[in-house]
């Protein structure tokens, strides 16, 4: 049997892809922690600068397993499970995150992109929290992520009517950052990744961890983050490089240091 997540290193970034073709990757358990302990593998990797996570032309994630996680599920069983950890450990993998998404992208993987840094999608993208069609909620992070994402009223209307929303759509309420063209999809969300890979590695993570912050605390603690942060930065070699570099009228070239 194939793995159920594939992983193909180019250079500086690496590309993640969901393997359960035959159920429009569907998020099972198996998949889900082989995909925590790839994710955390290539974080502690230095040479890998970002990371670009995938699925097919036809779905990025069509959601959780239903057969396998919900039929016979019950509050115990989702307790001892914690299902959910998985979206949590993903969230706190340092190397930037971007989930690239053509087909389908609901319920569970919609709750997937959501956990990354990016969301970039292919025209062919369809994005949805679709539980309430089951007698449930979002229960990875959809009602609090998506929420912050495009609102109060605008996540109320997609998660009570279970509503699909198209890329345009999603680039319009600021659920995704960029659509690009089916046939470019994927290569167009590597230029991207190598673009961010070669960003000094210290300073990179340190700003996601900024923008993220800004996401889920006070303004005053997201400042107080920030302005450490920043200053941190002023000890680095590659603060030292950008800057000569600026002057010099040359490329930088940053080494994570």
């Amino acid at each position: 049997m194939p793995n159920t997540v594939v992983v193909t290193r180019e250079e500086a970034i690496a590309v993640v892809q969901l393997n359960r073709p035959d159920v429009l990757n569907a998020l099972n358990e198996e998949l889900m922690k082989e995909l925590v302990a790839v994710l955390s593998a290539l974080d502690d990797d230095d040479a890998i600068r970002c990371i670009v996570l995938t699925g097919n032309e036809r779905a990025f994630a069509a959601g959780a397993d239903i057969k396998e996680t919900f039929i016979a599920a019950t509050p115990v069983t989702m307790l001892k499970q914690d299902l959910t950890a998985n979206w949590e450990a993903i969230r706190r993998v340092r190397t930037p995150i971007i989930a690239a998404v053509s087909g389908y992208a609901l319920g569970g993987g919609c709750e997937l992109a959501m956990a990354c840094d990016i969301i970039v999608a292919s025209e062919t993208a369809q994005f949805g929290q679709p539980e309430i069609n089951l007698g449930i909620i979002p229960g990875a992070g959809g009602t609090q992520r998506l929420t912050r994402t495009v609102g109060k009223f605008v996540a109320n209307e997609l998660i009570l009517t279970g509503r699909r929303v198209k890329a345009d759509e999603a680039k319009a309420i600021g659920l995704v950052a960029q659509v690009y063209p089916a046939a470019s999809w994927l290569d167009e969300a590597k230029a991207l990744a190598r673009t961010i890979a070669e960003k000094p590695p210290v300073a990179v993570r340190l700003a996601t961890e900024a923008i993220d912050l800004a996401w889920n605390a006070t303004l005053d603690a997201g400042l107080e983050f920030e302005r450490k942060a920043f200053y941190l930065l002023f000890a680095t070699e590659d603060k030292k490089e950008g800057v000569d570099a600026f002057v010099g009228k040359r490329k930088a070239i940053f080494k994570g240091r």
